[in-house]
């Protein structure tokens, strides 16, 4: 078990379906960056997300941890986006609805084109839930979002840090 503290928060958008503090069904998940550069998260899936009663929905799963692992970028380079190239997801045990749950996103392998990162997705006593990985290509924002949209308008929400420090089970 490691302990790792929170340096600092990134910004949630205004309708993604897993950061988007506007969009009614969303998680509206908060990440933290955590001093050994991974980003993590701890959420709370709603019966709105359901799969088979009191089981999160696979895809809401794939969702959080693309969105987990995606967000590790911006830990060094806050202005590039990855845009998902190859996503692999493990489902270990069912994920709860309406108990909270963490997760953690780690840089796996960079390069100036792209990057992989690995996801994981706990219950609070660290039981491995889910766990994936993925590959991004990396895009500069005008590029995935065209010209006419603005990061920061988006990108609007900046939360406050709620918590010190986060604990995950790290080999």
């Amino acid at each position: 078990m490691k302990s790792l503290k929170v340096i600092k928060m990134q910004k949630n958008s205004k309708d993604c379906i897993i950061c988007g503090f506007d969009n009614p069904l969303g998680l509206k998940a908060k990440f933290y960056e955590l001093e050994d550069g991974s980003v993590g998260t701890i959420v709370k899936f709603r019966n709105e997300h359901q799969s088979y009663p009191t089981r999160t929905h696979g895809g809401m799963i794939s969702a959080l941890l693309d969105e987990l692992m995606g967000r590790v970028i911006w830990v060094n380079e806050p202005q590039t986006f990855g845009v998902t190239t190859t996503l692999n997801i493990t489902y270990r045990k069912p994920v709860p609805l309406e108990t909270p749950v963490k997760a953690r996103g780690y840089l796996v392998f960079e390069s100036p084109r792209g990057m992989s990162a690995k996801g994981q997705i706990f219950d609070m006593d660290n039981n491995l839930l889910a766990e994936g990985n993925c590959k991004y290509f990396k895009l500069p924002f005008e590029k995935v979002f065209g010209e006419n949209t603005n990061m920061h308008e988006e990108l609007c929400y900046l939360p406050d840090i709620d918590i010190e420090q986060m604990d995950f089970p790290i080999d």
